[in-house]
């Protein structure tokens, strides 16, 4: 009995935040879907009914959530280009959403003070530069689904830590006798490009990223000489 007394003492006192930076770690873990209140309480020492004293619901949890890994994001600056405040952003956003691809999921469907900070940010960026509201909301829309997209890519592709997947396309490759024969365009692909040396997936992200800007350039351009 002592020894429990001496273990409870001795541990820090639950919060929203550390009940919120605790549940993080455990979807970083394990991903979104084994987390609940019943095994964040255990990771916090604490029976799950107290939890409640310090959070309202599941979805208080899940909303600080969004807002730890949107607040590790860095905001679009209303300084300088605007394509290179924005081609930042959305490094800095994959960057943490391959630390954290539960979060893919959550980012869009949850409102929290965090989320409206980082859109806002974006459309100042944006705005300052004389892009139009309309032209605005194309870029939003097309620089967050693609940035999610390769983002829920990475997380699903069998990719090492360096963003090379010639592992598994050896094991493909290895699996269909006359591949060539079969998928002569895939067999070209791998061997002209995927299984070359200093081949990585996620070195995709950078020239993708690329054209859309530029193309947000070109139709900016037109749509002020128009």
């Amino acid at each position: 009995m002592t020894s429990t007394r001496t273990e409870a003492a001795s541990r820090p006192p639950v919060t929203r935040d550390r009940a919120v930076r605790v549940a993080v770690g455990l979807a970083d873990a394990s991903g979104i879907e084994s987390l609940s209140m019943r095994k964040l309480a255990r990771e916090l020492g604490v029976e799950a009914m107290s939890l409640y004293y310090h959070v309202k619901s599941k979805d208080e949890i899940l909303d600080g959530m969004v807002e730890v890994v949107v607040g590790e994001m860095a905001l679009a600056s209303i300084e300088g280009d605007w394509k290179t405040a924005l081609r930042e952003r959305a490094d800095s956003e994959r960057r943490v959403l391959r630390q954290h691809p539960w979060a893919i999921s959550l980012m869009d469907s949850r409102t929290t003070e965090a989320t409206l900070r980082y859109h806002d940010a974006m459309i100042g960026c944006l705005r300052n530069a004389g892009l139009s509201m309309p032209m605005v909301g194309h870029a939003l829309s097309l620089i967050d689904s693609y940035v999610h997209g390769f983002a829920l890519q990475e997380a699903s592709l069998p990719l090492d830590d360096d963003g090379d997947i010639s592992v598994a396309t050896k094991d493909i490759m290895a699996q269909q006798q006359m591949a060539s024969n079969a998928f002569p365009y895939l067999s070209e692909m791998a061997m002209g490009l995927i299984l070359r040396p200093g081949y990585a997936y996620g070195d995709e992200f950078d020239f993708g990223l690329g054209v859309i800007l530029s193309g947000i350039e070109a139709a900016h351009s037109s749509e002020r000489s128009s």
